[in-house]
């Protein structure tokens, strides 16, 4: 006798013959002779009664056809089969339809997820294929039924979910220093320590390539001009040591002599060892400076992820105060300020300046000047963005300014904006660290679904119950897929096992990561904050006190929550400003179905990213900032602040440092800064002209905009999916 029924996504369920009665009544209704229930009866019974304790649908089925066939109703179970057909080729029909638009080059919300990757190359249409194969096998083996309910539901996004049979995590902070003093195995190669400025660059780059292919996310240097500053001195006593062959003199004095600066200088009137030491310093320089554009060049040319993206990379840099480390962030910044190819923009890495007071921000400062050069790179490049090291919740106590390795204590950014500081697990340090999983929760669904309540007070109330509800469900599932990745094997991440995540050198091979990665953190994030409002007021935080109120308790409510999950699960959860993408059209198109069109909600493509005031809304940066700033300090896992800024910005590098001077008032983290840049598609020309239409290089009318679509440059708009473009058209600049 059947008791239990195994479904096609493996779950396990009651056997209902009312299910089998139905599909053989409607294949009879379909014929001439229509239904007869005795035959229905009979049939369901002899089933029901000789069949297995538990069988699968498909055991099932093939029952009802064989007694069907036996039956006095032939064409019925010809009928049946029929149907049983047309519901199998309807459940590959979507994936058909998916994988034909990927073979077609579609430009389309499946095709442009991600915009920083060609899913126009094999390799990316490979990624796809399994991208959107994978993505189902998830739904049916590895959710949980009430997560993959709130998925279905709209209430919830699992990030990199096709990421999540590899067991693999989000990113990583490089303790880039490790790999440079000890080398590296990448799984078929070996890396000795390097030596020089140049090799140093080339390890750089490969170890963000590598971590790449072994993770989901992006890959971040938290201390670039730190970690390679001994190379510029070795460089140097190379450079001297070179003289000595020359001149047959002893020079060995001025290996280890005091340098001010790594500044290329005439020799006119300089003699003796001061002009050697001159020379081996502008060679220094100039190596120093070769060394930077080939390690920007590579990371906008080499591609991983089997070859359809470049590396999602980001590099943290500012407060080395060193000779050495000053000449790295020199030179890098003029490498960017000159651009790649015939001049255009590097896309990545993502560059990120260090705000100190003391050190990288005041007249007076150490590296006031570069602080200068950088708002200047800025104005024509995009970055560096720039991370707030003075806002409150981004001290460390044990930071001091004479500290050599003060920059284990400063807080680094993932380009697009992920943060990684506190730790329960072990040292609170950015480096060494990552996230490892997030999920999104849709509080603009939540909050829609209140708006039948005409009494406000009653309408809030009920969304916090649903957003507790949701936020319960977010944290489980993130510990449910933390339980999951833990059990992957320290040898299938050769790289991060091994000399990137801390305590990863105490592994074995064949250990499990369990021992290690929870020194990471889990993200709950949140997306639409202002439409969120909007459905609970009548209006967003930027334009009304009181919906600034709400929306404050309402994220200083989910940082009290992912309090108690840490406590609750032992695990670094945090608050994440969602940095949504392809999902801040997912989001709103099946709201918009369930929904319908509502004002100021759903009436666009798009929700609004995290907590930012809306990219329509006119306002002043100042005003901006104001309603911004107070959402940084509740969200630990990762906030970002931007401005649109009119015209040229590349003769006005004054208005890049009033932006970060508004950080540094308003105890803002992170911050970048939008303006407009021309790119010629054909030749590579850059420009800021208001309208373009026709390159002055080479008379082509193949013009685009580069712009940033989270944190991070497209190179095109062609790889943005519709919601971002459409969020795109409606930016204004704030003045």
């Amino acid at each position: 006798m059947i008791q239990l029924v195994e479904k096609r996504d493996g779950r396990v369920v009651g056997y209902n013959e009312e299910k089998i009665k139905a599909a053989i009544r409607k294949a009879m209704l379909a014929t001439e002779l229509g239904e007869d229930e005795t035959i229905i009866n009979r049939i369901t019974d002899r089933i029901g009664m000789t069949g297995s304790e538990k069988m699968t649908v498909e055991e099932i089925q093939d029952r009802v056809e064989m007694e069907l066939m036996k039956s006095t109703r032939k064409e019925v179970a010809k009928r049946y089969i029929a149907y049983r057909d047309q519901r199998n080729i309807a459940r590959k029909a979507k994936t058909r339809d998916i994988f034909m638009e990927i073979i077609n080059t579609k430009n389309n919300d499946i095709t442009r997820e991600n915009a920083n990757m060609n899913t126009d190359s094999p390799a990316g249409m490979m990624m796809k294929f399994a991208s959107e194969t994978t993505k189902p096998f998830v739904d049916d083996y590895l959710l949980a039924t009430d997560v993959k309910e709130a998925v279905k539901h709209n209430y919830l996004h699992i990030h990199d979910k096709d990421y999540y049979p590899t067991k693999s995590l989000t990113c990583v902070q490089h303790p880039l220093d490790r790999i440079l003093r000890y080398g590296f195995s990448a799984g078929h190669g070996e890396s000795r320590p390097a030596k020089r400025i140049e090799t140093a660059s080339i390890i750089g780059c490969i170890s963000l390539e590598t971590a790449q292919n072994e993770m989901h996310g992006g890959q971040a240097i938290p201390a670039f001009d730190f970690y390679l500053a001994p190379f510029v001195r070795s460089s140097y006593i190379e450079e001297v040591k070179t003289l000595e062959q020359l001149t047959g003199e002893d020079l060995s004095a001025l290996y280890n002599a005091e340098i001010d600066d790594f500044i290329k200088r005439d020799l006119d009137g300089l003699t003796g060892v001061e002009r050697y030491k001159q020379h081996a310093i502008n060679k220094t320089a100039g190596r120093v400076h070769q060394a930077m554009e080939a390690f920007i060049h590579n990371r906008n040319t080499i591609h991983s992820r089997g070859g359809n993206q470049v590396v999602f990379s980001s590099i943290n840099y500012g407060t080395d105060t060193s000779a050495e480390g000053r000449c790295i962030i020199r030179e890098l910044l003029e490498s960017t300020y000159e651009g790649v190819g015939n001049g255009a923009t590097a896309i990545f890495p993502i560059q990120i300046w260090k705000k100190k007071k003391g050190v990288s921000y005041l007249p007076g400062d150490r590296n006031y000047d570069l602080y200068q050069l950088a708002c200047k790179v800025t104005a024509r490049r995009f970055f560096p963005n720039f991370v707030n090291l003075d806002a409150t919740y981004n001290h460390h106590e044990k930071w001091y300014i004479n500290d050599p390795e003060r920059y284990k204590y400063e807080v680094a950014t993932m380009g697009c904006r992920t943060r990684v500081f506190e730790n329960r697990f072990g040292e609170k340090t950015s480096i060494g660290r990552g996230n490892i999983s997030f999920s999104t929760i849709n509080i603009v669904r939540l909050a829609i679904e209140c708006m039948a309540l005409k009494d406000q007070y009653e309408r809030i109330e009920l969304f916090f119950k649903k957003l507790d509800e949701v936020l319960d469900l977010t944290a489980k599932q993130l510990n449910d897929r933390f339980n999951y990745q833990k059990t992957a094997l320290a040898k299938q991440f050769p790289l991060l096992m091994t000399r990137l995540w801390n305590g990863a050198d105490k592994l074995k091979p064949t250990d499990t990561i369990e021992p290690v990665i929870n020194q990471g953190t889990l993200g709950i994030g949140f997306i639409g904050l202002a439409e969120c409002l909007i459905a609970l007021t009548g209006k967003h935080h930027g334009e009304s006190e009181e919906s600034q109120k709400l929306g404050l308790r309402i994220v200083s409510h989910m940082r009290s929550r992912v309090n108690e999950f840490s406590e609750k699960y032992q695990h670094n959860y945090s608050v994440l400003a969602t940095p949504a993408e392809g999902l801040s059209g997912k989001f709103t198109a099946k709201d918009r179905k369930s929904f319908g069109i509502l004002p100021g909600i759903t009436d666009k493509i798009y929700y609004t990213n995290s907590n930012h005031v809306p990219v329509y809304y006119k306002c002043s940066p100042r005003h901006k900032a104001q309603v911004e700033a107070p959402y940084h300090e509740l969200t630990g896992g990762g906030h970002i602040f931007y401005v649109e800024i009119d015209g040229d910005a590349t003769h006005n590098p004054k208005a890049i440092s009033d932006i970060v001077d508004l950080m540094d008032k308003y105890n803002i983290g992170y911050c970048s800064v939008n303006h407009n840049r021309n790119r010629c598609m054909d030749c590579g020309y850059e420009n800021a002209d208001e309208n373009l239409h026709e390159c002055p290089k080479c008379h082509s009318r193949n013009i685009d905009k580069l712009q940033r679509i989270t944190g991070y440059l497209v190179g095109t708009t062609d790889r943005w999916n519709s919601a971002k473009l459409a969020e795109l058209n409606d930016r204004v600049v704030h003045e």
